[in-house]
């Protein structure tokens, strides 16, 4: 099926582009409009082999450019600014470095609180936790379910943080729906297309994070699902891939950030703890991860590692999250990023 991005001339008339659309929809594409003050109209949906002069005669076309990559909506080719996502009221994708930190699984009201305190305190805006695991081992702790997200709602709004979760099957888009600001669409179901189906059509942002062993090009067609449902806040994640290399837990491929850049509009962060899957070995890669462009970072933090229930020994130390933020503040200045100061804690109302 052919893809276009039809240009049309700077100084048409919003009458005159409506026309154009008219036009497209006359010849059976499919058509996204996108752009400000410069409109650029995504046309999609006929033969590739689709003659583009009987679009470039018409009146009021600039240009008209076919889209080769497999992936359309994703493709910068049709989407030429960044994108920036809006996640109630928090911007992705913007100037403002944007950092998701908490513990991997949601375990109790007293760690989820204390987690919330600290993300806050340090400036960090979105509070993660997984009430839904999806673990390697079905005898291990697979999560509080609906509870533990209600207590990470609760503790994320109490401290001014929005909450990002896992969605695990069709079947839960629902109830986290309820309590999260952002679905995460986890590893191993980068390519659930069903599920991506699903979430596309569920009204909220979603954080797709990269397949352990897959390709950017199959990254970025799995975005596709989602954005052709209709959902175009679609936030990428780069969490390590697998390969030979055993001295980490995987490898965390930080190539990626600027090839994705270049070939998508799509914002992208990094996920230093899935990453390395070691304490000592997230900080550096956090670090290189805001050099290298990312717009932001997800960091698993615990108040107490060797005791969690999942995924401990790449969990950071409250205190050590805390230095490390400040760190994230030098090298976001260096490179032009803007990073959330510090922030006082909440005052509780008096009784």
């Amino acid at each position: 099926m052919a893809g276009l991005v039809v240009i049309p001339d700077p100084t048409a008339s919003d009458d005159r582009v409506e026309a154009l659309v008219d036009a497209l929809h006359g010849f059976g594409f499919d058509v996204h409009r996108t752009g400000g003050a410069a409109v650029v109209l995504g046309a999609m949906g006929v033969d590739a082999d689709f003659d583009v002069r009987h679009i470039k005669v018409l009146p009021g076309v600039r240009d008209v450019v076919r889209i080769t990559s497999p992936y359309k909506f994703a493709a910068r080719t049709w989407h030429p600014d960044d994108t920036v996502v809006d996640v109630d009221g928090l911007a992705v994708g913007g100037a403002e470095l944007v950092v998701m930190a908490g513990p991997c699984s949601v375990e109790g009201v007293d760690q989820i609180e204390a987690s919330a305190a600290a993300v806050a305190a340090t400036g960090a805006q979105i509070l993660r936790g997984g009430a839904f695991k999806p673990r390697s081992s079905p005898y291990s702790f697979q999560g509080m379910g609906e509870e533990g997200l209600r207590i990470l709602r609760e503790a994320g709004d109490a401290h001014g943080l929005k909450v990002v979760t896992e969605v695990m099957t069709e079947r839960q888009i629902d109830v986290v729906g309820r309590y999260a600001h952002v679905f995460q669409i986890g590893a191993r179901n980068m390519q659930n297309f069903a599920l991506l189906k699903e979430v596309g059509q569920a009204g909220l942002p979603v954080l797709l994070k990269r397949g352990m062993s897959a390709t950017i090009e199959e990254w970025l067609m799995s975005a596709e699902y989602v954005l052709a449902e209709g959902n175009p806040d679609v936030i990428l994640c780069e969490r390590g891939i697998r390969t030979f290399e055993t001295a980490t837990r995987n490898t965390l491929d930080l190539s990626a950030v600027p090839v994705v850049k270049q070939l998508s509009h799509l914002p992208i962060i990094v996920d230093p703890s899935h990453g390395v899957g070691i304490r000592d070995k997230i900080g550096p890669m956090a670090l290189a991860g805001v050099a290298c462009g990312a717009d932001g970072l997800m960091i698993e933090t615990h108040p107490n590692p060797p005791e969690a229930l999942s995924d401990g020994p790449q969990s950071l130390y409250l205190d050590a999250f805390d230095a490390l933020m400040g760190r994230v503040r030098a090298v976001g200045a260096a490179v032009g990023r803007d990073v959330p100061e510090p922030r006082p804690a909440p005052v509780a109302e008096a009784a």
